[in-house]
């Protein structure tokens, strides 16, 4: 039986359209899928979209809408990106599906109740209408949401339900410090430390229902509404089938590794953790953490309107080459700047005349010099080449590091052209030295055979291009110029 592997993006919030930052999530995500599905493990790809709450419910007003419509159409948009984007998701969860995802949250919010960790109370705190949520006072900077300095916070007072995050705040703690939680990079590692390490406190896991009609009403109380924690979050197993402990459920659960925002990352490394404790479920393994793109230097915002659209990328450049820019020039947990002018240099230098431009010179002079397919391995310092970029490749993608990982594979391109100029393979005599040509050649052929294999999990589109023209030595152009 193959061993299995689980991994989920964050579900995308539906108030507004994807944006490239969302794209690079999917895209970072893919290429793990793809590259552990290449190593053997019957894989498990799960995406999807958050559609409640009260900025979902106020967009739609807007809109002129009702909310289902509105999230109706949004999370379509968010199918559509993975679509465009070739995303090879297994599933696509939708926490307005009464079907799929409610009854888990249900189930779930039962267990917490009956563990008595889900009680009643009034209270009074600050709002941050960014997040949707109550934070505390460790969270604001400069008196505002450190993630949302743009909304003023709120003092509300209500009766909501709330879940006892502090019964877990020292067991979390030491998840976290022996990485049985293990976050990615371990400078957000130590980011979530500190707060464990401060004590967490209890959480707002409800909201009046005359406040926040659009979502999960609680389980016998149909006053409130259960709110973002319980709601969203449970979508990693009830994607699975938590709900009736399916077959499903039992194989991929826990998940290999989370990817999220650097945004939500209190949520995913603390309040998770605290949940599936209460349900007596095992953790995540791992939680990858991206940072944000940034456009010129700037955040990106409708109001300066600079907002990436990732499907106009894609229709003017080509998938693999939105994929290839995000992967390589942007650090995979760090921001990263977006430029126009960056991608197309990017895109010329890289892609264009590096590994379009090394395609067509070996196809093309393969079928000029009538080599057939070899059947050898690559001999000496070829082989080595090879070798020592596999062993770069696979060490980067076991840490994450996108980047990393093509530049070994451009490595092993930029070998490939000096071996061309070193042998010039034109310049034998097909009378005396056919024999020589047919190895250089051959060495050639495999080695580009080599770099098509290793950017299936990256560039999936060129990859499978590549291989065919291998197999039938008939040039096309991968990557024109632009």
């Amino acid at each position: 039986m193959k061993e299995k592997f689980y991994l989920t993006t964050s579900i995308a919030y539906t108030n507004a359209p994807p944006h490239v930052g969302f794209a690079l999530e999917l895209i970072q995500a893919d290429v793990i899928a793809r590259y552990q599905r290449l190593s053997g493990k019957d894989v498990f790809f799960l995406t999807g979209t958050d559609e409640h709450g009260q900025k979902v419910a106020k967009a739609a007003q807007n809109a002129g809408k009702s909310p289902r419509e509105f999230t109706d159409g949004l999370s379509g948009k968010y199918r559509e990106l993975a679509e465009v984007l070739n995303i090879s998701n297994n599933d696509f969860i939708r926490t307005t599906d009464q079907k799929k995802h409610w009854p888990s949250v249900k189930k779930a919010w039962l267990a917490w109740e009956k563990k008595g960790d889900i009680y009643k109370k009034n209270y009074k705190g600050i709002y941050c209408a960014g997040c949707e949520a109550f934070i505390t006072k460790k969270d604001l900077s400069n008196g505002k949401c450190g993630i949302h300095q743009w909304a003023e916070p709120e003092i509300i007072e209500e009766e909501n339900y709330f879940f006892r995050l502090s019964r877990y705040s020292k067991k979390i703690e030491e998840i976290l410090k022996k990485d049985k939680v293990k976050i990615i990079p371990e400078g957000k590692k130590n980011e979530m430390l500190s707060f464990a390490r401060q004590g967490l406190e209890d959480i707002s896991f409800s909201r009046p229902r005359k406040d926040l009609r659009w979502g999960i009403p609680v389980p016998n109380d149909d006053s409130q509404t259960v709110y973002v924690w319980g709601d969203a979050l449970t979508n990693y197993i009830s994607a699975l089938g938590y709900d009736k402990n399916s077959a499903k459920f039992k194989k991929y659960w826990p998940a290999d590794v989370h990817f999220i925002g650097k945004d939500i990352q209190k949520f995913h490394s603390l309040i998770w953790p605290g949940m599936l404790l209460s349900l007596g479920l095992p953790l995540p393994k791992k939680i990858f953490v991206h940072g944000f793109i940034t456009v010129a230097g700037q955040k990106m915002s409708k109001s300066l309107g600079n907002v990436i659209n990732p499907f106009e990328l894609v229709e003017k450049y080509g998938a693999d080459a939105v994929r290839y820019f995000l992967l390589r020039e942007i650090p995979p947990s760090e921001d990263g700047d977006f430029t126009t002018e960056k991608f197309e240099k990017r895109y010329n230098a890289d892609l264009a005349s590096g590994l379009g431009n090394l395609t067509s010179r070996v196809i093309t002079m393969a079928e000029k010099f009538k080599i057939k397919r070899p059947k050898f391995k690559p001999t000496g310092e070829n082989l080595k080449a090879i070798d020592a970029c596999w062993t770069k490749y696979e060490k980067a993608l076991a840490d994450f590091r996108f980047n990393e990982a093509l530049s070994a594979i451009w490595e092993l391109i930029g070998w490939c052209d000096r071996y061309i100029e070193k042998e010039r393979p034109w310049s034998f005599d097909p009378a005396h030295d056919k024999e020589k040509q047919n190895e250089v050649m051959g060495n050639l052929l495999l080695m580009l055979e080599e770099i098509a294999e290793l950017l299936i999990p990256f560039l999936p589109d060129t990859s499978a291009k590549m291989l065919k023209q291998l197999r039938n030595y008939k040039t096309e152009s991968i990557f024109p110029r632009v």
